[in-house]
């Protein structure tokens, strides 16, 4: 009898501590949960706050076009394109250096991307440089020339950019920089010989189209140096 007593009553302790254990678990997770949704709104305060604290030190860009649009120049093209460049080039700009360069100096290093279009004017064409005789037809095309050498925004950038403890450095360096640098892309392409290259491009195309007209033949007769 007194050992069936003592099981009950190590029972009845096991049950009091299972279920003060199961009690403390669902306080604990209460008290979790309530902790998680009280610092959940701080949570998203917090990144909020971030978020526009990054916007302030990292604005994004806002571009504003004048609705107004003048159209000062319209001018009637025949060119007749035969080849491109495409150059790239890193053009060195500096201001202040020397001795107080540190101080006031200013530098940037700026890689450029651009292209160089060349052609034939067929405006300048007139109709004494064309001549038949006996089913041959004579042709003096006017010399090739360059028609454009710009720079291709979408690829140019500057690389990187010195300045001095004491100066802000100078607003124009990057636009002298890009200047310098159509200048050079377009003496590349002529170092290289774009302008023979388009010649030659010119009259390989030309030669196919009238003699397409019933030329037995088609002789280019070489141009007059401007």
């Amino acid at each position: 009898m007194r050992k069936d007593n003592n099981l009950r009553a190590w029972v009845l302790v096991l049950g009091i501590l299972l279920i003060l254990t199961l009690t403390g678990v669902g306080v604990v997770a209460a008290l979790r949960a309530g902790a998680n949704r009280v610092l959940q709104p701080v949570s998203d305060l917090s990144s909020g706050v971030g978020t526009q604290v990054a916007q302030v030190l990292n604005p994004t860009p806002t571009v504003l076009p004048n609705p107004q649009t003048v159209v000062y120049q319209i001018r009637t093209l025949a060119r007749l394109e035969t080849i491109q460049y495409s150059v790239e080039k890193v053009i060195t700009a500096e201001t202040g250096q020397g001795v107080l360069g540190p101080l006031f100096g200013d530098r940037l290093l700026f890689v450029a991307h651009g292209y160089v279009v060349a052609g034939i004017d067929m405006r300048k064409l007139l109709p004494g440089d064309l001549r038949a005789e006996e089913g041959i037809l004579y042709v003096e095309l006017p010399p090739a020339e360059i028609f454009m050498a710009t720079l291709d925004n979408d690829k140019s950038y500057v690389y990187d950019r010195e300045t001095g403890i004491l100066t802000q450095g100078d607003v124009n360096l990057e636009t002298l920089a890009r200047q310098a640098a159509e200048d050079e892309i377009r003496g590349a392409a002529l170092e290289d010989g774009i302008l023979e290259q388009a010649q030659a491009n010119a009259e390989a195309y030309l030669y196919r189209l009238l003699r397409s007209l019933g030329f037995l033949d088609v002789i280019f007769l070489a141009p007059e140096a401007e």
